[in-house]
């Protein structure tokens, strides 16, 4: 019996792809996976708990900040009981938010790791879908690296999502906090040009805004190319660590072939690519860093420069200057989150993207190439073999046996043959149905699990009893429960 390829047959070669998603599809792809994972509801409980310590966080940063009024208008005026009694007042706000602060550390990093947790079992659970890994494997550089993106990938994801997460709500509650307190002090301040007054209401607060949305523009359009520049990264970290886990695993073959000098090449190209990915991601952080220190050194006298005016003329007292400043400093700290995390974000991003996208081809892999034609199987009651027409869909085009009817009875021997390239391997994987893609009919024994045995073997990690009962799940208790097995 032979095989034989036929490039111009009318099944069409099978090239699995999957297209880069939008970033909605990407966050509501993530936000499935937990919605249906175990932990859901300790995440939940979680978020809300962090969020009422942040809300509490808040509120003592606002006492904080009406305390600089008093604490520095006791200063000015000399008034030792005053100052020490401020200084009374500062520990125990100052207390307060020292437990706070812990408190929301500790919960910031549990739900960092149930979020690694959640995501990570996720992608377990549907790449070790019946067939889904082997069908995942041929589906183009989606599949290359799976390993990555399940372990690296995701945890880095978790760490910079709750990171961020956080952030992004403590800024937006203290924006919401202090943006009155500003608002309201800011509503008196009277510009005195020539013989003309001239008020603004809530002027610090348009600064504040106006001030951080320039910079917030320029970061991002300076900080945008890191985003592609994290993801190619990524890749080419983990061509680089494949490659050294492929040398790991076949030591003892280039040993015998003195092949150090050829696999050391190989390794040194992957780290070459490495490198230059990294050498362009620093680039583009000294670019980033040029807008975003430049930024932060301004910041340092912009909000005393703002109010300035107004102190000069006398509007204002000195403890009501730092206290305009302090609020201005809480308002502007909450509208720059964006330009101190537009790496992060970037970084964010880009594993997002890798993360999402894999999970999306996971899903996507048992549907994809449905217009495509695909091998009937169904079973044979006299226990026989047969392959009626078969022709298997391949990247090179067709494979299909010499003869359009074979039958193989029980207890016969057959030899397939072809020629080097001719499908052999496709076609047995489509015997186990692991490559469905092609046309014709394959009859198997019915009633009976025919085995295949892999090129490469494969033994699970643990005991021998494990590896005995593999893969029929736990092993059993005893050994007596082993040998009652049939």
């Amino acid at each position: 019996m032979a095989d034989q390829p036929d490039n111009a047959a009318a099944v069409q070669p099978v090239a699995v792809a999957v297209e880069a998603s939008s970033l909605h599809d990407q966050v509501m792809t993530i936000r499935r996976a937990l919605a249906g994972s175990p932990v859901r509801r300790w995440l939940l409980w979680t978020s809300v708990g962090i969020m009422a310590v942040i809300i509490a966080t808040s509120i003592g940063q606002v006492l904080l900040n009406r305390w600089n009024q008093p604490f520095y208008d006791a200063l000015a005026r000399r008034n030792m009981a005053a100052f020490l009694h401020q200084l009374l007042v500062f520990a125990a706000i100052a207390g307060g938010l020292l437990v706070l602060n812990i408190g929301q550390t500790w919960l910031n990093q549990m739900i960092r790791l149930k979020l690694r947790e959640a995501l990570t079992l996720d992608l377990i659970d549907q790449w070790m879908r019946p067939a889904r890994a082997f069908r995942l494997a041929n589906a183009g550089a989606i599949g290359v690296n799976p390993d990555q993106r399940m372990q690296q990938d995701a945890a880095h994801l978790s760490d910079l999502s709750t990171d961020l997460g956080v952030g992004l709500l403590q800024s937006c509650i203290l924006l919401v906090s202090f943006v009155g307190v500003l608002w309201e002090l800011s509503s008196g301040f009277v510009f005195h040009i020539g013989g003309t007054s001239l008020a603004i209401p809530g002027y610090m607060v348009w600064a504040a805004i106006l001030y951080a949305g320039i910079a917030s523009w320029l970061s991002w359009l300076v900080g945008r190319p890191l985003i592609r520049l994290n993801s190619d990264r990524y890749t080419r970290e983990a061509e680089l660590r494949s490659s050294m886990v492929r040398v790991n695993e076949n030591v003892d073959a280039i040993a015998l072939y003195h092949g150090e000098a050829d696999a050391r090449r190989r390794l040194e190209l992957d780290l070459g690519t490495v490198l230059g990915a990294m050498r362009r991601i620093y680039t583009a952080q000294i670019n980033l860093s040029w807008v975003t220190d430049t930024y932060g050194w301004i910041t340092v006298v912009a909000p005393i420069l703002v109010a300035s005016p107004v102190y000069f003329s006398g509007d204002i007292s000195f403890g009501g200057l730092m206290m305009a400043v302090g609020a201005f400093n809480q308002v502007h700290s909450s509208l720059r989150w964006f330009i101190n995390n537009i790496g992060s974000i970037a970084d964010w991003r880009a594993t997002l993207m890798r993360v999402a996208d894999f999970r999306i081809a996971l899903d996507e892999t048992d549907a994809l190439h449905d217009t495509e034609k695909r091998i009937a199987f169904g079973q044979n009651v006299s226990g026989s073999l047969t392959f009626e027409k078969l022709e298997v869909a391949s990247p090179e085009g067709c494979t299909r046996l010499a003869d359009p009817h074979v039958e193989i009875r029980p207890g016969e021997r057959v030899m397939i043959t072809g020629d080097p390239g001719a499908g052999k391997t496709l076609f047995f994987r489509a015997i186990a149905g692991l490559w469905p893609w092609g046309s014709g009919r394959i009859g198997l024994p019915a009633g009976e699990t025919p085995i295949f045995v892999p090129r490469v073997p494969y033994f699970p990690v643990g005991t021998l009893r494990e590896v005995l009962d593999h893969p029929n799940g736990p092993a059993p208790a005893d050994d007596a429960d082993i040998s009652a097995e049939p």
